[in-house]
């Protein structure tokens, strides 16, 4: 049986030894580079199954090796995983927004890791549903274009608040968000929206979609996410 192969963009040699080490006990081929020019160039030679990408690297960051792998079609298919240090929420919503599967946070667990990379392998071939697109959970449909929600055939009547935040936590069931990252994701142009109200507009969603509202998970410490 042939062994999914992992690159590794990291300019830690560190930490990316420990990655390499963990990995590579999980039975996955693992490939490294140090830069985002070098880990852009490995991923159009080997074409691997999952980058594992650093976002603060030297010379080309992160978000542009993000950028650049979604946008050609050689490698648009390839999973990227992001990771990132703290504080970081607005790098790790334009990421995800650029096509990642999902982001790790420093210091990790490297059970976290190996778990995590394993979900995104998992998850291969589900496609994330683009802000325009129409989605249907569990007889609750949210059309975007309409600006409509309809829970068990019965509409919804949602603030635009409301709409966005249940919108955005739809479009990728079971992946935890933080406040930040919400607000961040939600907001437009002068979006008066605060992480604390974040709160309070979950409380009026949940109350809205009645039976459904449970759908919206919290997750204690850490922020919300959609049931999967």
């Amino acid at each position: 049986m042939e062994h999914e192969t992992i690159l590794v963009v990291e300019d830690e040699e560190d930490i990316a030894e420990l990655i390499r080490y963990n990995l590579e006990a999980e039975q996955y081929r693992v490939l490294s580079a140090a830069s985002g020019e070098k880990g852009l160039e490995a991923a159009r030679r080997s074409q691997p199954d999952l980058v594992l990408l650093d976002l603060m690297l030297p010379g080309m960051s992160g978000l542009e090796v993000c950028k650049a792998l979604k946008s050609e079609p050689g490698t648009a298919s390839i999973l990227v995983v992001m990771v990132t240090a703290r504080g970081e929420e607005s790098d790790i919503v334009a990421g995800l927004e650029l096509g990642a599967e999902d982001y790790v946070t420093k210091p990790f667990s490297t059970k976290v890791l190996i778990a995590r990379v394993k979900a995104a392998l998992r998850r291969r071939g589900t496609r994330i549903p683009t802000k325009d697109e129409s989605i249907r959970l569990n007889d609750l449909e949210i059309n975007p274009g309409r600006h409509e929600v309809r829970a068990g055939g019965a509409e919804v009547v949602l603030t635009n608040t409301e709409f966005r935040i249940l919108h955005f936590l739809a479009r990728r069931p079971g992946w935890v968000f933080t406040r930040y990252q919400i607000v961040d994701g939600i907001r437009g142009e002068n979006y008066p929206v605060t992480e604390r109200a974040v709160d309070v507009q979950i409380v009026a969603l949940r109350r809205k979609l009645g039976g459904f509202g449970g759908m919206i998970e919290t997750v204690r410490g850490v922020g919300y996410r959609f049931r999967e």
